[in-house]
């Protein structure tokens, strides 16, 4: 399984949190260095809480099931 599967299978898990408030979340890049990229959507692009969900929800939820990864920016 690639860097970028698992990571796309870990955003599955944050997903239906996300959903559940009108928000998503977009799988855009993995760099080969172990940084990935991603867009929150829908509601989660606009909330002010969108910062603590990408650090907190996301970031978590993705390096403790892919460890590899150094880095999750929000672009």
């Amino acid at each position: 399984m690639s860097l970028k599967e698992k990571v796309e299978k870990a955003l599955e898990t944050v997903r239906p949190h996300l959903q559940a408030d009108g928000g998503n979340v977009e799988l855009v890049d993995v760099s080969e260095d172990g940084i990935v990229f991603v867009k929150l959507t829908g509601a989660c692009g606009s909330c002010p809480m969108a910062a603590m969900t990408l650090q907190y929800g996301v970031t978590n939820a993705i390096k403790q099931a892919v460890p590899e990864v150094k880095e999750v920016k929000s672009v």
